[in-house]
């Protein structure tokens, strides 16, 4: 298929799988939804604005994995903040199911880089910035090749390889990739981190945690 083409046709089996998905998982969505009102209180859905296609602004949405800061906690980062419930529904990947809505508005795609902060716009070099050439996807290249076991840097190069690379075949393996990936629940984490540090513009060597998963 020439890439010219395939934007579109990827679009609409975005939008055909996604509105299946809502669907098939909405009584797993309801019970975990119950799970995270139950531990972790209210809001039961994390929000956060995350940069889609050309950088342009979004409200990601998933279920929170982590609790809320009250006025005595102070500063906590996110080993503290995650709790050990939190822990378990991320290593099953299911706090991502309303990341679907996301990609049926046409936020992001099923396969693509992953979107990050908003912050890190300015700080990726130009080589970098290509990574939102395309829609960010629930999944992608980065995911299945460590997920947060990769440095930043090599995220970044497996993100711009899927812009040079995209494809059905390739969104294929990846989507299958994926599965596996979270059946084994590899890389939830950085090594030594309860998720991943903050990309500074340059290795950091994981000494900041990233505040972005909710």
């Amino acid at each position: 298929m020439r890439p010219a083409v395939y934007p579109g046709v990827k679009r609409g089996v975005d939008v055909a799988v996604a509105g299946v998905l809502l669907v098939l998982s909405a009584p797993v969505m309801a019970v975990v939804a119950a799970a995270v009102r139950v531990n972790l209180g209210s809001p039961v859905l994390f929000r956060q604005q995350r940069p889609g296609r050309n950088g342009s602004a979004f409200e990601l949405v998933k279920f929170r994995t982590m609790r809320s800061l009250g006025p005595s906690d102070g500063v906590a980062n996110d080993a503290e903040r995650l709790t050990p419930f939190g822990r378990r529904l991320r290593s099953t990947s299911l706090d991502e199911l309303p990341t679907l809505w996301n990609v049926l508005r046409g936020d992001m795609s099923l396969v693509g880089p992953r979107p990050l902060l908003m912050e890190y716009l300015d700080r990726y070099t130009p080589e970098q910035r290509r990574r939102h050439e395309v829609r960010p996807g629930v999944t992608g290249l980065a995911q299945v090749r460590g997920r947060n076991a990769l440095t930043w840097e090599q995220k970044f190069a497996a993100d711009v390889e899927y812009v040079d690379t995209m494809s059905p075949l390739v969104d294929a393996r990846i989507l299958l990739a994926t599965l596996r990936t979270v059946l084994r629940r590899e890389g939830i984490s950085a090594p030594g981190m309860a998720t991943m540090h903050l990309f500074t513009g340059k290795d950091s060597a994981g000494l900041v945690e990233e505040r972005a998963a909710g």
